[in-house]
């Protein structure tokens, strides 16, 4: 086992991301996990993650845990509210903003390819 207390946790800077905080909680460097990662992101009103193409074969899951993003695709619109989830499968595109003016939580699972 192996605990990770947030106030230990140091921020990263993600790609594509803006007006935002990110937060690395797991992963090989901070708990060993093979497998996945996992993060924390605060967006403010207005910050996101710019469109990410299709070119990432990685698997993702975003759970909103405060506040409301936006969760765009090619194709497709999500409003995302606290407790709902979102699987993004591989080389899928995403855009994610909060479109609200109050700032948004938002756990992410993204698994390690091998």
């Amino acid at each position: 086992m192996k605990k990770v207390e947030l106030k230990n946790v140091k921020p990263y800077k993600a790609p594509l991301h803006f007006d935002c905080s990110t937060l690395k909680l797991h992963g090989k460097e901070e708990s060993g996990i093979e497998n996945y990662w996992m993060g924390l992101s605060h967006f403010l009103p207005s910050g996101g993650a710019e469109y990410a193409y299709e070119d990432s074969p990685t698997e993702k899951i975003y759970i909103v845990l405060e506040g409301e993003v936006t969760v765009k695709s090619n194709t497709e619109t999500f409003v995302l509210k606290k407790w709902d989830s979102i699987f993004i499968a591989p080389y899928e595109g995403r855009e994610i903003i909060n479109e609200t003016n109050m700032p948004a939580t938002m756990l992410v699972v993204v698994n390690n390819i091998k």
